[in-house]
């Protein structure tokens, strides 16, 4: 049985030809058009890749700062020590501690978007995992958010202005924010550009043929947007 769909949905789904492979701009301009929920919705990346996720050496997954950032100010917690600590509030985190903030994400609390960590805290958060891991906020050396003191405060900075993390889900699909349906589309232009730039430069060496299957682009709310895979693999280095 098929599922009910809103006539907003309808209306904007309406809008756009589900055989048509567009552009990247044309992408951009339709997701803008079909965002007309309530609310400034995020408009989101799906990139399907011709990875096995369940394979170590073919694990996509890495951080970059969007140039026009996410439409928000993220919230970032540094777990630190000593100097660490000082480093990491004259930067502006938002949370910063060792075992006392430790303890209360221990008991659940994550009301953060970031989480970072200086490498001697690695032992001591290690039992955070079940906490963290779920959210996707586990510090880790992979995803470039175990930091050394003397580059907490760049990290911290670039946490606030648009660091992502973009990573695989179990299905071998990236998902990931590229921006705000309030952008205007040469921010979200740029901001795809540079994310498609990471995506590409990171393909496993295993990877043989095709590496990405499809893309697309949607609103929180509305339809997906299929786009040509050459054109935006083209966008590497435009911003």
């Amino acid at each position: 049985m098929s599922s009910k769909r809103s006539k907003r949905y309808s209306a904007s789904e309406g809008t756009i030809d589900s055989d048509v492979l567009y552009s990247p701009s044309d992408a951009v301009t339709l997701a803008k058009s079909s965002s007309t929920a309530s609310f400034d919705e995020t408009i989101e990346l799906h990139a399907r890749l011709n990875v096995d996720s369940r394979q170590a050496d073919q694990q996509v997954r890495g951080v970059v700062v969007l140039p026009h950032g996410v439409g928000k100010t993220l919230n970032v917690l540094v777990f630190a020590s000593g100097e660490g600590q000082k480093i990491a509030e004259d930067a502006g985190a938002d949370f910063v501690g060792s075992d006392e903030l430790i303890g209360r994400v221990e008991k659940g609390w994550t009301d953060f978007d970031v989480a970072l960590a200086t490498p001697d805290m690695m032992t001591r958060i290690s039992k955070l995992g079940r906490v963290l891991g779920r959210k996707g906020l586990m510090p880790s050396p992979r995803a470039g958010t175990v930091v050394e003191p003397n580059d907490l405060e760049k990290s911290i900075i670039d946490s606030k202005k648009g660091r992502i993390e973009y990573r695989l889900d179990r299905f071998g699909i990236i998902h990931s924010p590229i921006g705000k349906a309030s952008f205007d589309a040469a921010q979200l232009t740029g901001n795809l550009a540079v994310l498609m730039e990471a995506i590409l430069s990171d393909k496993p060496d295993t990877v043989k043929g095709q590496y990405i299957r499809s893309i697309s682009l949607s609103s929180t709310m509305g339809p997906g947007i299929k786009m040509d895979i050459n054109a935006v693999s083209d966008m590497r280095g435009l911003t």
